[in-house]
């Protein structure tokens, strides 16, 4: 991380998941996600935002990287996959065959979420679906988002971004939400607890804030089946300085 709690974001993987990962990883109903603008922060190269699209959902994406066009992301995007995927064999024990079955399967997902992102970001991009932001501090007033999602990054790099960070960025995703925010996953890329969620817990639980760990019917990497369900009980108590 550079300073100022600035993002080196070469250090932080660029790909994205479907629409059905997000609906397995953050323990999702089309119900809910019909209750109000849903924001996906950071998005990276997920499909969730092209897919929701479709079914008429309301879901905006952000992402530091979005201050590129679809050639360079794309770019990055297949770069990222190839580096990630090549020393995936030595890591192989962190994982577990659950939800997918191999990892060509694997492979095929995040190049399947790639397609559908950059078909969809050039337009997108245009009409707002997509927002080039950069955690901590997000482009949005407060409580514009019923539904707040955040995965595969605060926590899982919990070994590059600080507790000062982590607990900065969730104040930030809390602001911008008037219901709940869910996180995924509770583990770093070695697959071990984040250390400091019990800090991060205590830091947020307050009259207006319920914090939950709960189950979700997802694991890749061993233990990496649980999410921080964040409900925002009273909106009178975030507000960005």
């Amino acid at each position: 991380m550079k300073k100022g709690n600035s993002l080196d974001i070469d250090r932080i993987a660029f790909f994205g998941r479907t629409y059905a990962e997000y609906m397995s990883m953050f323990d999702l109903n089309e119900q809910l996600l019909r209750q109000g603008r849903v924001l996906d922060c950071p998005a990276g190269a997920s499909s969730f935002a092209a897919e929701a699209q479709q079914l008429g959902l309301d879901v905006t994406a952000c992402d530091i990287m979005y201050n590129h066009n679809a050639d360079e992301l794309i770019e990055k995007c297949k770069e990222d996959i190839q580096h990630v995927f090549e020393k995936f064999d030595e890591a192989e024990h962190l994982y577990v065959w659950k939800y997918y079955k191999n990892k060509d399967e694997v492979i095929a997902l995040r190049n399947k979420a790639l397609r559908l992102f950059a078909e969809d970001f050039p337009a997108g991009f245009k009409e707002k679906q997509y927002i080039d932001a950069e955690l901590p501090y997000l482009p949005f007033s407060d409580k514009t988002f019923s539904l707040v999602l955040s995965g595969n990054f605060l926590f899982l790099y919990g070994d590059r971004l600080d507790l000062d960070f982590h607990k900065t960025c969730i104040k930030e995703l809390i602001r911008v939400c008037s219901e709940e925010v869910r996180i995924f996953p509770l583990v770093g890329l070695d697959a071990k607890p984040y250390p400091y969620l019990n800090d991060t817990l205590s830091f947020l639980e307050t009259d207006d804030i319920k914090v939950e760990i709960v189950k979700v019917p997802f694991e890749f990497q061993k233990g990496a089946n649980q999410m921080m369900r964040v409900i925002c009980r009273s909106r009178t108590y975030l507000h960005k300085k």
